[in-house]
């Protein structure tokens, strides 16, 4: 460990520095998988940096049974590794090398889980059994219920603290550095570097690798389901120049709002009531005026739990309104100032028969189901009691009773199927940054349901592996330095206890490195006003502010003059932050960089919508692109035109700080390659010794 030392305006700065060979951020499934595959290929000298260890998606969401996507492993049913990428890539705007890879990998990481422990169900004789979700032609699908991932994070999360691998908690990484045009390590907030020589709580960390592993973009919406506890992190990554894939590409569903979680899968099946109230407390159960009869209405419903992203296509079709009507409706009735409910303790008025369901209205899909649940029973309380009791139990463990109050609702935003552009080792468009889990630009226009979940476990061992590669063949190199390596780490200074046991790796501080430093130091020293800054909540409820707008024009109904308009207002926002921000102390200076780091991502995913739509790009996905309200949208009877044409195309997205400009490409996909499959080949060209 360092200390690097600055004078500014009359004050004398004295920062940490730390150096380790790759640094892992954030906690989730991906970073704690990154972690652990890394010191499993011998690469020890490492550390995780977490804004929250208990923070983020992987920890903190799910739906009913939250779905894990992976190769068939049950039964007769014909499967392979090229079947399933070409699942993966007819979904549209996916590379065909990174699908296959996502099939190829799904084995190795499921039975990785497995060995650690995460409890996914298999029958007697060993077979771990699956079904089908959406966008899914096979049975792929496996669960261990409500909390899938938050279960293989807490496995992982072990795995790595058996290995003593060092975690940072509490640090909010602000800024990229990078030296000859490789990432180079990056600036953080971290409070307990905090001090008189450091008010900021600034430290550097200098590496030869970035594992990039902080989500989605979770902050830029009001309405949606990531956690409240996860902040917004790609602003950090198109400050740098980083380019961005398929960021136009995000789901939308329902979700409740009070405790945010999906209500898909048998939260829909067990056909609940929908219902709106006003500000006078009257009750509109709303969608029976949207569809012709109530065997169409309970089939929507019960179609809306494994179609549960909003889908343009979805809207109207075979001659009749189908699922995703229901999320239009529920927005329509938002928009009138009514709040929204789901209600398990009573079926929907046109299918109650004295209390009883009606099941002479079942088609036969919602039917035989049901039946073959045993779930043919009176209330979709006692359905769901009956076919998912984990679901009300989530519900109960945070003090909400679904037997004895309606649970509010919203279409929320739950993930981004694009993110940053990654190639086949998941490594960005910046030599030495890989970014792995939801922050990778992986998928396209849709996805079966729970391929993010395999995508966190094989991105983020394709990225140890590059790396472990890299290592290894430079291992000669690095002993020869490790003489000069600091043998104390970081985690004296900020006040842990663990320390990394194996320190071989040093990277020295170079002038284009030092350089930058002392940029993040300036800017940091100068955000700081204890008299006139502003304070952690001001800028909770600017936050919101800049959430709301983006959730009324930038979501899944998306129109293209209020884009330009919020376009505009964000780029002038950006231009004068520093100028008209300043922060009261420590926490307000880390809300304050989450705040410009939100309205930067809010920024470039509109240009890349703008892009989009300026390219001659229609509905499709998860979003409709025209200049129309929920209303109008539902009183149409002709099935949405949907855009095909850019389905052979990747957009990638691109931040020039430089001049404030977003600018995008649309670069055509790559086909699936075909790989080699000679066995004789295949090991000859293999290190079977490592």
């Amino acid at each position: 460990m360092e200390y690097l030392s600055y004078e500014f305006w009359g004050n004398h700065y004295k920062i940490p520095c730390f150096s380790y060979h790759t640094i892992v951020v954030g906690t989730g499934a991906a970073g704690y998988n990154a972690a652990d595959e890394l010191y499993r290929g011998g690469v020890r000298d490492i550390a995780i940096l977490t804004e929250g260890i208990k923070m983020g998606t992987s920890r903190n969401t799910g739906s009913d049974k939250q779905t894990y996507y992976k190769l068939t492993l049950a039964g007769d049913a014909p499967d392979s590794v090229r079947g399933m990428a070409e699942t993966l890539f007819a979904c549209g705007s996916m590379h065909g090398d990174i699908a296959l890879c996502e099939a190829a990998g799904s084995v190795r990481a499921f039975f990785k889980l497995i060995s650690l422990g995460v409890p996914f169900p298999m029958n007697e004789v060993g077979e771990y059994v699956g079904y089908k979700t959406d966008h899914d032609p096979a049975m792929r699908a496996t669960s261990c219920g409500p909390l899938t991932s938050r279960l293989m994070t807490e496995a992982l999360e072990q795995s790595v603290a058996e290995k003593q691998i060092p975690v940072v908690d509490g640090c909010r990484v602000i800024r990229l550095l990078t030296d000859n045009g490789r990432a180079a390590g990056c600036a953080s907030l971290c409070e307990d570097a905090c001090g008189a020589d450091n008010p900021a709580g600034l430290v550097f960390f200098l590496s030869e690798n970035i594992v990039w592993a902080a989500g989605g973009p979770s902050a830029i919406y009001a309405s949606t389901v990531y956690p409240e506890s996860q902040s917004c992190a790609h602003g950090t990554l198109f400050w740098a120049g980083v380019r961005g894939a398929s960021l136009t590409e995000s789901q939308y569903g329902i979700a409740s709002t009070k405790f945010r979680w999906n209500l898909s899968g048998t939260y829909q099946q067990v056909l609940p009531r929908y219902v709106s109230i006003d500000q006078n407390g009257t009750e509109f159960e709303f969608l029976s005026s949207f569809f012709e009869n109530p065997s169409d209405l309970l089939t929507a419903i019960f179609l809306k739990g494994y179609e549960w992203p909003f889908d343009p296509r979805k809207i109207y079709k075979d001659g009749k309104r189908a699922s995703s009507a229901i999320d239009l409706a529920v927005f329509a009735e938002m928009q009138k100032g009514r709040h929204v409910y789901l209600d398990f303790m009573h079926n929907p008025a046109c299918a109650d028969k004295n209390g009883m369901l009606d099941v002479s209205l079942l088609e036969e899909v919602p039917y035989t189901y049901l039946k073959n649940s045993g779930a043919l029973l009176d209330t979709p309380i006692a359905r769901l009691q009956k076919m998912n009791p984990k679901a009300i139990h989530l519900y109960a463990s945070n003090g909400i009773d679904l037997s004895a109050e309606y649970l509010e609702i919203a279409v929320c935003a739950q993930h981004n199927n694009g993110g940053i552009a990654v190639d086949t080792n998941w490594e960005t468009s910046l030599p030495g940054l890989y970014a792995v889990g939801e922050a990778a630009g992986t998928f396209g226009i849709c996805r079966p349901g729970g391929t993010a979940l395999n995508s966190t476990q094989v991105g983020s061992y394709r990225a140890a592996q590059n790396i472990i590669k890299t290592y290894r063949a430079q291992q000669k190199k690095r002993e020869a330095a490790s003489a000069d390596a600091p043998k104390t780490g970081l985690f004296a200074v900020l006040g842990t206890k663990a320390q990394s046991k194996e320190k071989s790796y040093f990277r020295p501080m170079t002038e284009e490195l030092y350089m930058q430093t002392e940029t993040v130091m300036q800017l940091s020293a100068a955000l700081l006003d204890a008299e006139n800054g502003m304070s952690v909540q001001a800028l909770h409820k600017e936050r919101a502010g800049f959430a709301a707008e983006m959730s009324r024009c930038g979501a899944f109904l998306r129109k293209e003059d209020e884009l330009r308009r919020l376009a505009a207002y964000r780029n002038m926002q950006l231009a004068g932050y520093h100028q008209v921000h300043r922060a009261k102390d420590f926490h307000a200076l880390k809300e304050l960089f989450i705040n410009e780091d939100i309205l930067l991502t809010q920024y470039v995913y509109i240009g890349a919508m703008l892009d989009y739509i300026g390219d001659g790009g229609m509905s499709r996905g998860s979003a409709v692109y025209m200049e129309k309200s929920a209303d109008e949208l539902l009183s149409e009877t002709v099935p949405q035109k949907i855009d095909t044409g850019h389905a052979a195309f990747v957009e990638e997205t691109v931040f020039d700080r430089n001049t404030g400009l977003v600018s995008s490409k649309f670069v055509p996909v790559r086909p699936i390659p075909n790989a080699e499959l000679w066995f004789e080949t295949v090991y000859n060209r293999c290190d079977t010794e490592t």
